[in-house]
């Protein structure tokens, strides 16, 4: 085996290695799910020699800068304070949902009006109108090419998220029965259910290591689980009305929800502490979310407006 190239993966974060075997060109990657900004680099570096012979003497150098860079990228943004960048008149009828392009350069937002459409972050400018929806848009989705499909059964009540984590290897889903599912994406079957909400579970998603679970609820909370105990870790509590979004900032130690209470706030992951409430909307706010970076939020709202924040 030859070694080529590395490549760098932010989110979450890990070192590809390209190299060359029997004349074909391969990759694999080393996971760095455990690096934080206070990791020893010099340690971890001889850790991964250790466990990877295409890593040798002569590459320690260059995988050691590739690592600071991965902790300098760590370390960005997490005290961001936000303000209102943009705010767009997007649909005609109220927003049902938004999502956000790997890059940041564009978004799509979903509307009653039947319709999605695609627009500029960095202008306002809409780019195109998809329609052909004879009901209510009420997902949408940028594409993400991992993941198998498979029938999950074992909810009583009407499903309201589903997501895979980051690896494919474990499905999440929330429903009105007031509990999240974990799946096993192998084989379909449940390996864990999360209780603890009191009514309706309207949104819930993985962080980017898959370490961590976020739900949301109409019972106007959010909660924080471990995905490897299944155990609750904190409760986020402060909004006025019942919370229909939750995602977390790329780095995995914020959350940004959005509520009925047409506010969305950003908290710490971990303690539950509240850090910031984006007001400004005149009606429920029924999603937002971060870019990939976790410098901009986007809001969505009944009021049909988008606002930008950065």
């Amino acid at each position: 085996m030859k070694l080529k190239s590395f490549l760098l993966r932010y989110y979450p974060p890990g070192i590809m290695l390209e190299y060359e075997q029997s004349g074909q060109l391969k990759t694999k990657s080393i996971d760095l799910l455990d690096l934080h900004t206070s990791t020893d680099v010099n340690a971890l570096v001889e850790e991964i020699q250790k466990a990877e012979p295409l890593i040798t003497a002569s590459r320690a150098d260059q995988v050691k800068l590739l690592i600071q860079r991965l902790q300098n990228k760590l370390g960005q943004y997490s005290n961001h304070t936000f303000y209102l960048f943009k705010v767009l008149r997007a649909h005609i009828l109220p927003l049902t949902n938004v999502a956000i392009n790997k890059s940041g350069s564009c978004f799509i937002t979903g509307s009653y009006d039947r319709t999605c459409k695609i627009w500029d972050t960095a202008s306002g400018e809409e780019l195109h109108t998809l329609e052909g929806h004879r009901n209510v848009v009420y997902a949408i989705a940028f594409n993400n090419p991992y993941g198998k499909v498979y029938t999950l059964i074992g909810h009583c009540a009407e499903i309201s998220s589903a997501l895979f984590n980051w690896d494919c290897s474990l499905i999440l889903t929330g429903s009105m029965d007031k509990t999240c599912m974990l799946w096993d994406a192998t084989n379909g079957k449940c390996v864990a259910t999360l209780t603890g909400h009191d009514d309706e579970i309207l949104d819930s998603c993985f962080d980017y290591t898959g370490k961590l679970i976020a739900t949301a609820s109409a019972d106007g909370t959010a909660r924080v689980f471990s995905a490897a105990t299944r155990k609750c870790i904190t409760k986020l509590e402060g909004h006025e009305g019942e919370i229909s979004k939750i995602s977390f900032n790329p780095q995995g130690n914020r959350l940004l929800t959005g509520s009925s209470d047409k506010t969305a706030r950003i908290w710490d992951a971990q303690t539950g502490q509240c850090f910031q409430v984006l007001e400004g909307h005149t009606d429920e706010i029924f999603s937002c979310a971060f870019n990939y970076k976790g410098d901009i939020i986007i809001t969505g709202s009944k009021d049909n407006t988008c606002r930008i924040w950065r």
